[in-house]
């Protein structure tokens, strides 16, 4: 119970990112460097409060530039990728171009798929490829091609993550050098930028909450889980997402999204379950 717990409450955080987002960008006038900012400074205050509390005080020690980069590059497009997408379309292209991404870094690094595996991906790339295809129904291009670079931007960083050290504290360190680079997005763009009460309200909820405290949560979660059963359950997000989007901020589902959906989470899973196969 622990362990179902632990997952569904991270499970919804990392869903609520992407619904906190779509409803500030598009019901508030907060605009998308601020909200980045303001995610981004919240969320590195409430990791650095959660590693102190539990003794250690230099943050700093962990993580690395490199990763704070990675880490900062996803949540600016991230954010102005949710200008024009809906919270489903964004979190289903999000998850797919992270597992790609993901993918394609372990084939370059010497992995050799399973001819599932392969035939998995073919699965999730034509149901990307099919969302994106021109129509009444596609998502506007440039906004969907951020959402593609933040997927890309957060696959490097979880690759950099592994094994970098205690993951709360990395992720913590991360988040603060992370911070004097959002700052500087939110100087350029100052002429843009709009201060919206309910907008801040909305990224503080995404950094601290959805974000600090939802890794803070997967990481209890994830020691518990096997690593086949920690990538499936990743497939509930962009679920949690629409179901979030449609209940929540009055989102339509598509029938292209529908059908696409079920391509990429389904080619996905196809992946992580034809890998845990694989001999060693």
């Amino acid at each position: 119970m622990r362990t179902l717990l632990l997952t569904t409450i991270a499970m919804i955080a990392f869903a609520g990112n992407s619904l906190l987002c779509r409803a500030a960008l598009r019901d508030t006038d907060i605009d998308a460097a601020t909200f980045t900012s303001v995610r981004l400074v919240s969320g590195a205050l409430m990791l650095w409060l959660l590693v102190s509390l539990r003794g250690n005080r230099a943050p700093m020690k962990q993580g690395s530039w490199g990763s704070a980069l990675a880490l900062f590059a996803y949540a600016a497009a991230f954010s102005y990728a949710y200008g024009g997408l809906s919270a489903a379309m964004g979190a289903l292209l999000l998850f797919g171009a992270v597992q790609a991404t993901m993918i394609s870094i372990g084939i370059v690094r010497g992995d050799r798929p399973h001819p599932w595996q392969w035939a998995g991906f073919v699965v999730a790339f034509s149901g990307l490829v099919g969302l994106l295809l021109p129509g009444l129904t596609a998502p506007p291009l440039f906004s969907s091609l951020l959402m593609i670079g933040a997927g890309i931007a957060w696959g490097v960083y979880s690759l950099r993550a592994k094994g970098a050290g205690e993951p709360t504290a990395v992720t913590a360190g991360n988040f603060i050098r992370a911070v004097p680079m959002t700052l500087v997005l939110s100087l350029v763009m100052v002429a843009t930028a709009n201060i919206d009460g309910a907008g801040m309200g909305y990224a503080v909820a995404s950094g601290a909450i959805a974000s600090g405290m939802g890794y803070a949560v997967w990481y209890m979660a994830l020691p518990l889980l096997q690593a086949t059963s920690a990538a499936t359950v990743q497939l509930s997000v962009p679920v949690i997402a629409a179901v979030g989007g449609v209940l929540l901020l009055s989102e339509a589902l598509t029938l292209r999204l529908v059908v696409a959906g079920i391509a990429i989470l389904g080619g996905i899973a196809i992946v992580i379950r034809a890998g845990q196969k694989k001999p060693a």
